[in-house]
């Protein structure tokens, strides 16, 4: 099997000092930081909110990605994640969360985005680094697919 893609991750779409004052806002951050690289259409910010409300999107370690909703998938114009980094956390309906993976993906492409992202969280090292890192280039090569790591 070949080695998976690299995620569609734009280091403009990666802020490691971002601050919220709440969950949607959170969210918010993340769908202006999809529209500031070219990947949704503005009204599909909208449907990371509506997505939130009928599922949480939190998957631990303080740690969320959001998304859009089946019906936001037309307002997308190409796969793309961001990465907001929350260090003084947001409160995530009672849990905290200091990092979001917002994905915009059309067609099937958000299943193949969470598959990738879900094998690097669930590697505590990498997860904690994704938490804590301060350099761009750090999220790049983190969220670069295992495959790649050989010189650790």
């Amino acid at each position: 099997m070949p080695d998976p893609a690299p995620l569609p991750l734009d280091p403009r779409a990666v802020r490691l000092d971002a601050t919220a004052s709440s969950r949607d806002d959170a969210i918010r951050q993340c769908g202006q930081a999809l529209l500031a690289v070219g990947a949704i259409e503005e009204e599909y910010i909208q449907a990371m909110l509506e997505r939130e409300r009928s599922i949480s999107t939190y998957v631990g370690e303080g740690v969320a990605i959001p998304h859009g909703t089946l019906a936001g998938k037309d307002l997308v114009r190409h796969d793309a994640v961001c990465v907001l980094r929350f260090p003084d956390g947001v409160d995530w309906d009672g849990r905290p969360v200091t990092v979001c993976v917002g994905i915009a993906a059309r067609g099937d492409g958000h299943v193949r985005l969470l598959s990738e992202l879900a094998q690097i969280l669930l590697d505590p090292d990498r997860a904690r680094a994704l938490r804590e890192t301060t350099d761009t280039a750090e999220v790049l090569r983190l969220l670069t697919p295992t495959g790649e790591e050989t010189n650790q």
